[in-house]
């Protein structure tokens, strides 16, 4: 029996922000560490680059065959299962002996960190219709400080402690996190479903065929993101290195530098709910592909370094939220398969940047990463100007045909 929808509170909705935070910056504590960890393995730091690229796959894989579960699953048990199976995997991590141990861990830690994304169409779908994109911004918002803070976070402890007390820090705060989750989220009763698992995941494919905009919005994601990737890879060798020789606290306060960036998930999504969406798109798209011109400069100037991350991360966090403003409204009783469709394209198109970047950096050093992001971005900036022009296209037909 269908039950009425529960309210959606401000506290609940600050609730799921912080939850995917929290949630989703265990796949970025390493960024800032690269240096330490490979040290403690007997590795470089290029070496180990494709951590994060692991880590990401893990949580790509994850958004494949867990995600869709929360459209026939009560989405409060999954959520609070997979944030309890994500503090185990954050212990196995800590107390790795062998990289081999480490990487398995990394992988699994991936792979259960993607519960976060369990927690943003449940957001989506609590709220009203005039409401959702708000919503959205908002628990988004969160997930984009954690993503950011993530790095801060890790670098400042590991410079106080060591690496590994970050991972023991992050299990502790998993642990709070799943008894006020399960205390807190609302029961989520489904209408009884005859899904078999194979036929929710062949059901991704028939939503991708029906709906067009599934599949450009994820294509702009993907782009987005490997740019993103791209720069914050890249970013452990440039500081690092000389000229400037920065500790793992410093290199991880520049998650600081990109947290105003959160702010535009608030703005893209009011946009969104005003219809906007397309040209929100195209702005943040171009943001992106600037930052990269300050980006470059930043091998020679702090200030410009700062500026860049900053116009970086207002783009992509801008246009990941214009993105899923316009796909959460296409099918609201697929909303757990449709994110697995955007993000599981948007986490591939990030392992791409990150593997991109560790070997423009071995071959070309910080022009080959500026390269490398310039180029997604102007993908992507290309793609929806045609898109754009496009929809110009058939509504003057449509105009045309009606007169």
């Amino acid at each position: 029996m269908k039950t009425s929808k529960p309210a959606l509170t401000r506290g609940l909705t600050l609730l799921f922000a912080l939850a995917s935070g929290t949630i989703i910056g265990n796949i970025y504590y390493s960024q800032p560490l690269l240096a330490t960890i490979a040290d403690t393995f007997g590795y470089t730091p290029a070496q180990l680059g494709f951590l994060v690229t692991l880590t990401q796959l893990g949580y790509a894989v994850g958004l494949m065959l867990i995600i869709p579960l929360g459209d026939v699953l009560n989405r409060r048990n999954l959520i609070v299962s997979l944030v309890l199976l994500t503090t185990l995997a954050l212990v196995a991590v800590a107390i790795s002996p062998t990289f081999i141990l480490f990487a398995a861990a990394s992988l699994l830690l991936g792979l259960t960190s993607c519960v976060a994304q369990l927690v943003v169409p449940f957001a989506a779908s609590l709220a009203n219709d005039q409401e959702r994109g708000r919503v959205v911004g908002t628990v988004m918002s969160g997930l984009l400080l954690g993503i950011l803070l993530a790095r801060t976070v890790s670098g400042t402890i590991a410079q106080l402690t060591d690496w590994r007390t970050v991972y023991w820090v992050a299990a502790g705060m998993l642990l709070l996190l799943s008894a006020c989750l399960a205390k807190a989220l609302p029961d989520d009763q489904r209408e009884q479903s005859n899904w078999r698992y194979a036929e929710l995941l062949h059901s991704l494919l028939t939503l991708m065929r029906q709906h067009p905009t599934i599949r450009l919005r994820s294509w702009y994601g993907a782009l987005g993101f490997a740019s993103f990737s791209v720069f914050w890879t890249g970013l452990t060798f440039l500081l690092s290195a000389a000229p400037y020789h920065f500790s793992e606290a410093k290199i991880g306060a520049f998650g600081l530098a990109g947290a105003a960036g959160a702010l535009a998930a608030g703005y893209a999504g009011r946009m969104a709910d005003r219809g906007h969406g397309q040209r929100a798109s195209g702005i943040f798209g171009a943001a992106i592909l600037l930052s990269f011109v300050f980006i470059y400069l930043g091998a020679y100037s702090l200030i410009s370094l700062l500026f860049g991350v900053l116009l970086l991360d207002v783009g992509v966090q801008g246009m990941h939220i214009s993105n899923q403003s316009v796909i959460y409204a296409i099918a609201p009783n697929a909303r757990s398969r449709i994110t697995t469709i955007y993000l599981t394209s948007y986490f591939i198109g990030g392992a791409v940047g990150s593997s991109a970047a560790s070997v423009a950096y071995h071959y070309a050093g910080w022009l080959g990463v500026c390269v490398v992001g310039a180029l997604f971005s102007s993908l992507l900036l290309g793609t929806w100007l045609i898109a754009h022009f496009l929809n110009q296209q058939k509504a003057l037909n449509s105009l045309k045909y009606s007169d």
